[in-house]
């Protein structure tokens, strides 16, 4: 099953519909086809960040643990040519003298 995505304005606005209508959770999860749960993070996450939240398509966690995982990959990458550039340095010094 695919997952579904929603615009930053969609989220934007169930938020408000909960947050300054006050309207219930359960009524905006009905009226917009969207579940509690997710209705809930999306509450949680605009206390948190305000009008930060909802960057493109995906959660701000999400999008934070991409680029962790792109630094790491970045980190190991740079780690690798370190170790192969001292290996060669005694080479480099040997053509020197």
């Amino acid at each position: 099953m695919k997952r579904k995505n929603y615009s930053k304005a969609f989220k934007s606005q169930a938020v408000s519909l909960i947050l300054t209508e006050a309207h219930p959770v359960r009524f905006v999860s009905k009226q917009l086809d969207v579940h509690e749960n997710t209705l809930y993070r999306w509450v949680s996450e605009y206390e948190k960040y305000g009008e930060r939240a909802f960057p493109g398509h995906g959660s701000r966690e999400f999008i934070s643990q991409q680029e962790v995982k792109r630094l790491s990959k970045e980190n190991e990458k740079l780690r690798e040519e370190l170790e192969l550039l001292k290996k060669f340095q005694v080479f480099l010094k040997q053509k020197q003298r």
